[in-house]
């Protein structure tokens, strides 16, 4: 009935559509229809009501990959340096009418309304009141760190809240300028009543403050107006992006963990990965963007720029770009993705080194030794210093897989016996697995309690308890179960593995409340045992993805979640409270890819619950609007054999309905949401068409459904009940 019920909506999304094959459902129209689609927000809501027209999001061109910020809206490609002033502004008024709001031109009479100074040992210290604007109405405060020595000195600017950061960098030598345009002391708030034909976000009004700073300092005999620096953390970090990125006067900046809406591009860090998301931040921050961002919750792939192009457009200036490994609001992974596009343009400029990157451990905070850090760059930047504190990019690229194993794939003549059956096929695509000897579970090597705690795997409700232990190749696990009541008779538990997207900082769990509970604790109260580990290259196996492919040139990202996944099959039938014949996946996005496979390759796998994610691979083209299968070979290197079929997609070894007729007839249940620009509803249809006559040969036609969720691609509330609901009817003997 339910795959019935996908084939009928795909035929009608078929005629709605014609030849946009982007996501299954086309933008709303009225306010009611955005209202109904996305969760509510009041400020956003009242926002929407009071708009005399509604953008038509079908009327922009679809773009899962990162937009190329050397071509322009035209078409026309940048080549030399004297080209790139047009298109950065083309892009800085692209982000002034979806991101940042418009804000207005410089002043021009920026005065010292009033000012106290005192002298601390060997610093001179300056509270400031500037006044600008119509009738200098406008007021900013401002406070000078002056250390005495000779000459120009550097500027070390940045907001009232990091006023401790402006104290190191004058025991270094500089300036320390410290504004108010912070949550602790915000000065930029009253900046709309001055100018109210400006539809600016709160961000950028404190990101145009920090300009009206540097209107002060350059009239100043002891600074030096060639070597201005600004930095900010977090929020502050988003704004002194903002403010480099339209304010050229700004020598250097440095972004510590802007995250989401600041260094991370949205089409990377969103709820498909369980991470700060558009939605996310247009709902909780409503005043930090502009309420048009909201439009593209879900539909990320049709916002004309991304934030690579905002630090694109600080170039050829110096920039540092600073994140935490474990950092709930960014990830490394999407990070480096704007590290390298935006660096293209400091080639152009022949300043490729002036873009840099610094990982620091733990999670968002900082520390003195990052502080200090940030000043080594600067120091070096400006010709003072000789520490190089930056760090090499820690995920490895198509490129690198291909230095690693020179592999040449022939997709006409695969390395392959024309008799050879699937799962020959799937094990040749996964790659060339190490040889893995059997393993027991251990609490020897199992996560100690402050990494857990750094990875928020905590507080327990009541009913919930875990055990923590090592299993497979020194991985460490989680099994959470229902807390033990004395006096009960032992029962054999069904047990779930979750196999989480590609969700970097925190692993299994979920970043910055991206899912409001977490999932596991759902299906322990439902009655099973939950099985929760990080896949490589996230949470706490972040770095070990580094070497992987120099260590591992013919494996895949893939094929080793697919054995640790099986490993943890291991480990739970170790279990003596453990159901052998009711082991279950469930996995959301890249984790359902992984659940299928593993599945297909594991009979001990009773049944999957995979949440979106599947795309059929032999129909996934670059003219689909999704990314194609590049995404998994060069987006992320997932599948790196897969970069050698791009173009030649029909002759991939197999497709998820081969997959499936492996699975059968075990149960499958795929949810997809109806707005999934990273998949398409008629080639889901035809794959799942294909795969039912499997089941039916196998006499389960039922075993095997497909619920459309009226929904944009994330696991919201109604799929997580849903998730429950179904692995319930799975485990009902």
């Amino acid at each position: 009935m339910f795959l019935r019920r996908l084939l009928a909506l795909s035929s009608i999304l078929t005629v709605a559509l014609g030849p946009l094959p982007l996501s299954a459902t086309p933008p709303p129209q009225t306010v009611e229809g955005w209202l109904k689609e996305l969760p509510a927000s009041p400020e956003w809501e009242t926002w929407l009501r009071a708009q005399p027209s509604l953008p038509d999001l079908s009327a922009l061109p679809g773009q899962a990959w990162l937009p190329d910020p050397l071509r322009r809206i035209d078409g026309t490609p940048v080549r030399r340096p004297a080209e790139w002033p047009a298109r950065r502004e083309e892009l800085l008024r692209l982000f002034q009418h979806y991101v940042t709001g418009t804000m207005p031109p410089a002043p021009g009479n920026v005065r010292v309304e009033s000012r106290e100074t005192r002298r601390e040992g060997s610093v001179t210290q300056e509270k400031l009141v500037l006044a600008f604007g119509s009738d200098h109405r406008a007021r900013l405060r401002v406070e000078l760190l002056i250390p005495d020595a000779p000459g120009p000195r550097p500027v070390f600017l940045t907001q009232e809240n990091h006023r401790a950061w402006a104290v190191i960098a004058v025991s270094r030598g500089y300036i320390g300028c410290i504004y108010a345009g912070a949550d602790s002391q915000d000065d930029a708030v009253g900046f709309s009543a001055v100018w109210p034909e400006h539809d600016w976000s709160l961000l950028t009004r404190r990101a145009w403050a920090g300009s009206r700073c540097i209107d002060y300092l350059v009239t100043r005999p002891e600074v030096d107006r060639t070597r201005i620096a600004l930095t900010g953390h977090s929020r502050n970090a988003k704004q002194s992006l903002i403010a480099a990125a339209f304010d050229d006067r700004i020598a250097a900046v440095i972004s510590s963990s802007a995250g989401a809406g600041g260094s991370i591009p949205y089409r990377l860090s969103s709820e498909t990965q369980l991470q700060e998301s558009i939605e996310i931040l247009t709902r909780r921050h409503a005043d930090w963007m502009h309420p048009r961002l909201r439009f593209f919750v879900g539909r990320e792939n049709r916002l004309p720029v991304d934030q690579h192009e905002l630090v694109a457009c600080i170039a050829p200036r110096a920039c540092l770009l600073s994140i935490a490994l474990n950092d709930s609001v960014e990830n490394v992974w999407g990070l480096e993705h704007t590290w390298r596009e935006a660096r293209r343009v400091y080639e152009l400029f022949g300043q490729g080194d002036a873009l840099a990157l610094r990982h620091r451990p733990f999670s968002h905070a900082t520390r003195v030794q990052d502080i200090e850090a940030y000043l080594d760059w600067l120091d070096l930047r400006f010709g003072r210093g000789r520490i190089d504190p930056t760090t090499p990019p820690l995920y490895p690229t198509y490129d690198d897989w291909q230095r690693a194993s020179r592999e040449v794939i022939d997709p006409a003549r695969l390395p392959l016996p024309a008799s050879a059956d699937v799962r020959t096929r799937v094990a040749w695509l996964l790659g060339e697995a190490p040889p893995l000897a059997p393993t027991r579970p251990d609490p020897y090597g199992s996560e100690p309690e402050h990494w857990a705690q750094m990875l928020y795997r905590g507080p327990l409700p009541k009913e919930v308890e875990k055990v923590s232990l090592n299993f497979g190749h020194y991985l460490a696990g989680d099994l959470y179960r229902p807390a033990v009541v004395p006096g009960a008779s032992a029962v054999k538990l069904p047990a779930v593995i979750w196999l989480h997207p590609h969700s970097v900082p925190f692993g299994y769990i979920p970043a910055y409340s991206a899912i409001d509970r977490r999932l596991y604790h759902d299906w322990v109260k439902a009655g099973f045992a939950a099985f929760c580990f990080d896949q490589i290259g996230t949470g706490s196996r972040i770095e070990e993805f580094r070497h992987f492919y120099d260590r591992h040139p013919h494996w895949s990202m893939l094929g080793r979640t697919v054995a640790d996944t099986r490993a943890a099959v291991d480990a739970l039938l170790a279990q003596p409270f453990i159901d052998p014949q009711r082991i279950y996946l469930v996995g959301f996005a890249t984790g359902s890819m992984a659940a299928l496979h593993a599945a297909a390759l594991d009979p001990r796998i009773a049944g999957v619950v995979a949440v979106a994610g599947i795309t059929p691979l032999r129909t996934d083209t670059l003219d689909k609007g999704t990314g194609g299968v590049a995404r998994w070979a060069q987006w992320l290197p997932l599948v790196p054999r897969l970069g050698a079929f791009v173009g030649h997609e029909a002759q991939i070894p197999y497709d998820y309905d081969d997959l499936l007729g492996l699975i059968a007839p075990r149960p499958v249940v795929l949810l997809q949401p109806s707005v999934d620009y990273q998949s398409t509803a008629t080639d889901l249809a035809v794959c799942f068409a294909r795969a039912e006559k499997s089941y039916r040969q196998q006499g389960r036609p039922g075993a095997l459904q497909v619920i459309t969720v009226n929904d944009y691609l994330h696991y919201s509330r109604k799929v997580a009940d849903e998730v429950v609901l179904q692995l319930k009817h799975l485990a009902t003997p």
